[in-house]
Parts: structure tokens; C-alpha cells; sequence
């Protein structure tokens, strides 16, 4: 009995270990993979929530490579022919504004200023020998309306007292006309009273020698008479010709003052042409110092000494870098909640800085119908192509480092959508 137990203890402790080595290795194997399970959920929580932040990070801007720096290249030509006496400037060399860049030889424009200021001297001179003129032919169209006026009526007194003489006359001639005809009346009575030697022949001589006086007298008297119309109608004829001479004078004495106040104005026009071609003289001769507009750097020199340049040839180019800005080339399907006045920030290629800036004006058109040869969707050949929109950005003013900056310079812009 006792080896029997014994030999079943001894049985059952071996099943027991195995048992006991099973349930060991199933628990260790759960576990490791419980491990594994965690680890992977952790993970993908981590991608998860990384990827999730990236894209609600990624909502917050627009941002594109296609962009640079961008600024005024001012060409700097000349405004007259000439030939270069001077060249003060070398390519990337910085100016500032009011600098002297280019001499063209002044010689002949100097020429031309003293050929103007004669010319203008020469005007002034007529302007001041014209300029009495006016008064005084005011003063003589004036003079002349009155005399005619007094010549009026001077030859109206006379008209009137041709015309007095004419009626004294004119009474004189009817008086000798009655005396005559008694006279002759006489004479046939005393004939009659002679013949019957009533009366005696020298009261008949007398009354005869009477009558033939007055016939005398009459003819005399008519002469006078008709020497007085003369005279009557010489006096209207000269008051008719003196009312013509008031009248010419009248009218004409306006238009005397005004082609003197013409001539005077003709002068003085004349005076203000040689001033404006002074005037033009003097800034061609301005011209040969040829200036710098703004501040800035040379870009490109193109002119050298002793070359004869022409009115509108390009001699240098200046780039303005006082006043930068960034064109972003931005695609239509990004620019949905950009507007402006949102703040940029602008990664420059050249060195390891950023910059802030904000929009400054949204694009006008696209940059492809702005382009030298524009698509003609019309034709057929339509492909539909994402358009890229030039958006102007500026830079806020005060940073350090905007010196450096330069036009054509890459950049990556940032625009954040707040």
C-alpha cells in the first residue's frame, strides 16, 4: 500500500511539473502579445494624432515656391543726343539719389542758351519800344475824335451864317428888284410927262439916270445872291465831308488802339516764346549731367566714354532697393481665403533669415493672359491647366536685414489664413 502510494506520488509530481510548465508558457506568450498590441495602438494613436495636427496644421497657411523679390529697375536714359565726357559709375556700385552718373559734353548746348538769352533781349527791346505806342495813339485817336468833333461844328457856324449872308442877300436882291421896277415905272410916266412938257428934261434925265442905276443894282444883287448860294452850299458840302471825317474817326480811332494793344501783345508774346525757348535751352543743357532719381545700386552700366548717345538710349539701370516687395505665384485653387492685409512670413533662399510681410494687393489676372503670347482656348485645343496668380507682397518696414535684399531673389512665402 505504502509503495504503491508512493509510486503514485512519484507518478503525479511529474504530470503535476508538466502540467505546471504548460500553464506557464501560455501565460507568458499572451502577455508579450498584449505588449506588442499596446505598443502598435500607441503608435497608430501617435501617427494619428501626428497626422491629424500636420493636417489641421497645414489649414492654417498657404505657402509656394514659385515667388522672389521683386522691385522698380529703373532705366536711366538720355534726354538729348550728345557724346559722353563721363562715366562716375561701375555696375553693382551704390548711388544715392541726386548722385551724378553719366557727363554728356555741354558745348553746343552752351551755345544755344546765349543764342536764346540774345534772342530773348532782343524781344524785350521791341516790347519796350512798342510799349509806348498804345498810349499814345489812345491819346491821338482821342485827340483826333475831338477835332473832328470841333471841326463839325465849326463848319455847322459857318453853314448857318453862309446861310444868313445867303437870306440877306436874298432880301437885298428883292429890295433892288422893287426899287428897280418903280424906277422903271417912273421912267415911262416922266416920259410921258416930258413929251407934254410937263415936266422938264432934267427931272426926266435924273428919273432915267435912276433907273438905270437900280436895273444895275438889280444885277449886282442877284450876282451877290447867287454868290451866297455858293457859298451856302460850298459850307454843307464841307460839313458833310467834316460829319464824314467825325465819323471815320470814330470808328476807326477803336480800331487804331487796337492794332496798337495787338502789336503790344504781338511783343510780348514774342517775348514769352524766347523765354520758354530760353528756358528749353537751359534744361537741355541740365540735361548733360545725367542724375540718379533714387537711391539705389547699379544693375547694369551700357554706356562708355566717348560714345555718342541718342535722345531715349538706355545708358544705365538702376535698381531701386529702397522699395522691395515679394511676387508669389500662388495657384487659383489656394488663394480662396487669402485676402489683404494677412500676415506672411518669407523664407529667402540667399541666407538663413525670415522676414515678415503682409498681402498687399490680390492679382488682377492670371499671369498666362498677361503673357507675350496668350492661350486661344477658342481654337479646340483646350486643356484645362491650374492658373498661377501673381500676389503682391510687402515687406514691413524696419527689419534688419532688408538691405541685403536684392530683385530676383527666391523666396518661400507663408501666408497664414487668420
Amino acid at each position: 500500500m505504502a509503495v504503491d502510494q508512493m509510486q503514485q506520488s512519484s507518478a503525479s509530481q511529474p504530470a503535476e511539473a508538466a502540467g505546471s510548465g504548460d500553464a506557464n508558457g501560455t501565460g507568458s506568450t499572451a502577455e508579450g502579445r498584449r505588449r506588442t498590441l499596446l505598443f502598435a495602438a500607441i503608435v497608430g494613436c501617435v501617427i494619428v494624432v501626428g497626422a491629424a495636427s500636420f493636417w489641421l496644421y497645414s489649414r492654417t497657411y498657404e505657402s509656394t515656391d514659385d515667388a522672389q523679390v521683386d522691385g522698380h529697375l529703373n532705366g536711366i536714359t538720355a534726354r538729348i543726343d550728345g557724346d559722353v565726357k563721363a562715366v562716375h559709375v561701375e555696375e553693382n556700385q551704390p548711388v544715392q539719389a541726386g548722385d551724378v552718373l553719366v557727363e554728356l559734353d555741354p558745348r553746343d548746348y552752351e551755345v544755344t542758351v546765349e543764342q536764346a538769352r540774345a534772342q530773348l533781349l532782343k524781344a524785350q527791346a521791341n516790347e519796350r519800344a512798342e510799349n509806348p505806342n498804345l498810349p499814345i495813339t489812345q491819346s491821338t485817336s482821342q485827340a483826333s475824335v475831338s477835332t473832328s468833333k470841333s471841326e463839325v461844328a465849326n463848319t455847322e457856324a459857318a453853314v448857318a451864317a453862309a446861310e444868313r449872308d445867303q437870306l440877306a442877300a436874298l432880301s437885298r436882291l428883292q429890295e433892288v428888284e422893287a426899287n428897280n421896277t418903280r424906277a422903271q415905272a417912273d421912267v415911262a410916266r416922266y416920259k410921258s410927262l416930258v413929251e407934254k412938257n410937263e415936266v422938264s428934261r432934267s427931272e426926266y434925265d435924273q428919273v432915267t439916270s435912276t433907273a438905270k442905276a437900280l436895273a444895275a443894282s438889280v444885277d449886282s444883287a442877284r450876282a451877290s445872291a447867287d454868290a451866297a448860294q455858293k457859298v451856302v452850299d460850298q459850307r454843307r458840302a464841307q460839313l458833310d465831308e467834316a460829319r464824314s471825317l467825325m465819323v471815320s474817326a470814330r470808328e476807326n480811332a477803336p480800331n487804331q488802339v487796337a492794332i496798337s494793344r495787338a502789336n503790344l501783345q504781338s511783343k510780348q508774346a514774342d517775348v514769352q516764346a524766347m523765354k520758354a525757348q530760353l528756358d528749353r535751352a537751359q534744361l537741355d543743357l541740365s540735361y548733360c549731367k545725367i542724375v540718379a532719381p533714387v537711391t539705389g545700386v547699379i544693375s547694369k552700366r551700357t554706356v562708355e566714354v566717348g560714345e555718342h548717345v541718342g535722345r531715349g538710349q538706355r545708358l544705365v539701370t538702376l535698381a531701386d532697393l529702397g522699395d522691395l516687395w515679394v511676387t508669389a505665384n500662388f495657384k487659383e485653387s489656394q488663394l480662396k481665403q487669402m485676402h489683404p492685409g494677412q500676415s506672411v512670413t518669407i523664407s529667402v533662399d540667399a541666407f538663413d533669415q525670415d522676414f515678415e510681410g503682409t498681402i498687399e494687393a490680390m492679382p488682377g489676372s492670371t499671369g498666362s493672359v498677361t503673357s507675350l503670347l496668350p492661350p486661344e482656348n477658342a481654337t479646340g485645343n483646350y486643356v484645362k491647366v491650374v492658373q498661377r496668380l501673381p500676389v503682391r507682397i510687402r515687406f514691413k518696414p524696419g527689419q534688419k536685414g532688408l538691405e541685403r535684399l536684392r530683385p530676383g531673389m527666391s523666396v518661400v512665402p507663408k501666408v497664414w489664413l487668420k
